[in-house]
């Protein structure tokens, strides 16, 4: 596996050396490959990752080359669907150009890529012990953001920084927490929200797995064991938040796809168990969907909200996906999105604080063919 944003030459002094910029085609695989292992003693990315970025849509690969066809220099840009974010997750300069304005070229190329593509955010990791480098993002106007120990291969720390492309830039203090099964993204939203609004509040996976047993419609049969909205808003109520439910229709959600008899018997009970709970904890339920303006309203009011999604606009499954909206910037929803998709070289930076345009938003926030829709939301009682 590849490390983000290594950064292998930083200093742009001498620039009598010239080059050209361009995106990587597959006849420069061997280069890159050459390259990689003249820059990294480990950590390096395979010919076959290369390969495949190349030509993968979520992904940009720039390269500098010499007016004599040498390449001197690489940016690796990863993209988030459904998001206004891209990473930089690799950045390498020749041993003997480093001084010849390449790293800040490809920094600039970087940048440029991720505004052609709509991104408002561009997020990297760098060695801890690689001043050079830290000194090159924070000119840049890279700012820090996070710290990961042990994250290297030879066990180094490391730095993360982010830098807004456009926009006024929006920071959140509502915690993030990674889900630790498939089934449990609606319990590790409503966990974040807890965390936020309850300080005594611990992210552990023994809570999700105990705010799940709370909320799942499923339980001891085959499947994967979601849950529902109304299961959802019990279980912050229960865990003393105040809740609202908005879904667009009455009755047993996600049975459409369900054809095992005895299991659509267990989905239909618990759903309409959580539907009489709600009323026990007063919480109340809309059969009008909320649509972007009302979660900003809710938002400004100082809520968090819970929305339904299609997970194949955010990490290309076709499963119903919640994820926890935590902020707003006037032309984006930002959101936790507690799925890290690790096969894809994600990590904590990827999910966290997702930037969102509105016009997306509203197109991902739904599920199936009626479609769906659905949100809970969450406040301090």
């Amino acid at each position: 596996m590849g490390v983000p944003a290594r950064m292998a030459g930083s200093a742009p002094a001498d620039r009598s050396t010239l080059f050209a910029l361009r995106l990587a085609v597959v006849a420069d695989v061997d280069a890159l490959v050459d390259l990689e292992e003249r820059c990294f003693a480990g950590d390096r990315m395979s010919r076959r990752s290369f390969r495949k970025l190349v030509d993968a849509p979520t992904a940009a690969l720039a390269v500098a080359q010499t007016p004599h066809g040498d390449l001197v220099g690489y940016a690796l840009l990863l993209f988030r669907a459904g998001t206004g974010m891209a990473r930089l997750y690799s950045i390498a300069v020749a041993p003997d150009r480093r001084s010849a304005g390449i790293g800040e070229a490809l920094m600039a190329e970087a940048e440029r890529l991720a505004f052609a593509r709509d991104r408002i955010v561009l997020r990297l990791e760098v060695r801890e012990d690689n001043p050079g480098a830290i000194r090159l993002y924070e000119r840049l106007g890279f700012r820090r953001i996070g710290r990961y120990l042990d994250y290297y291969e030879d066990h180094a720390n490391a730095l993360r920084y982010e830098k807004r492309l456009r926009g006024a830039g929006h920071s959140t203090a509502v915690p993030y927490y990674e889900q630790t099964t498939d089934f449990t993204c609606g319990p590790c939203c409503v966990m974040m929200a807890l965390a936020h609004f309850r300080p005594d509040y611990t992210l552990a996976p023994v809570e999700e797995i105990k705010l799940w047993r709370q909320a799942t419609t499923v339980f001891m049969m085959s499947g994967v064991g979601g849950c529902d909205p109304h299961g959802l808003a019990v279980s912050a109520a229960r865990n003393g938040l105040a809740a609202a439910v908005h879904v667009s229709r009455d009755g047993s959600l996600f049975l459409d796809s369900v054809r095992d008899p005895e299991k659509r018997r267990v989905m239909t009970l618990a759903q309409e168990d959580f539907r009489r709970q709600t009323i026990a904890f007063d919480i109340p339920i809309f059969h009008t969907p909320l649509d972007v303006e009302a979660i900003r309203a809710a938002l400004a009011e100082g809520a968090l909200v819970i929305v339904l999604v299609s997970a194949y606009a955010m990490f290309g499954k076709k499963v119903p996906h919640w994820i926890l909206v935590v902020g707003d910037d006037g032309r984006h929803l930002f959101v936790h999105d507690p799925w890290v998709e690790d096969r894809e070289l994600e990590t904590h930076a990827d999910a966290a604080n997702l930037p969102i345009p509105y016009a997306d938003f509203e197109r991902m926030a739904r599920w199936g063919r009626e479609p769906l829709r659905a949100a809970v939301v969450l406040k301090q009682r």
